[in-house]
């Protein structure tokens, strides 16, 4: 079986993971030995790909057209009615015949 292919989101969200997580551990810790920034290194590699297995996959359109109906409707927008007061009626003025 094939091992899937991760998606653009993943690749984003694990990458900024990674290079976020590890400029604030080294900033946070003040690891300064070899030792020190290897741990920071393996433990922010670890934790991007935390992040990017568990960014939601796409739906397969199969796997929409699959779902039940009374989901579908229960998700689906349904139209605003609003309803608008008529304008109120100015008194009628007449002119003074001159």
């Amino acid at each position: 079986m094939a091992m899937p292919r991760p998606t653009v989101a993943q690749l984003v969200y694990g990458s900024c993971t990674v290079i976020f997580s590890t400029l604030a551990m080294l900033l946070l810790s003040g690891a300064s030995s070899g030792a020190g920034v290897a741990i920071v290194a393996v433990s922010a590699l670890a934790l991007g790909l935390l992040v990017a297995m568990t960014v939601p996959l796409p739906r397969s359109r199969a796997a929409a057209a699959a779902r039940p109906a009374a989901v579908s409707r229960l998700q689906a927008p349904r139209p605003v009615r609003a309803t608008v007061a008529p304008p109120a009626r100015e008194p009628v003025r007449e002119r003074a015949a001159s």
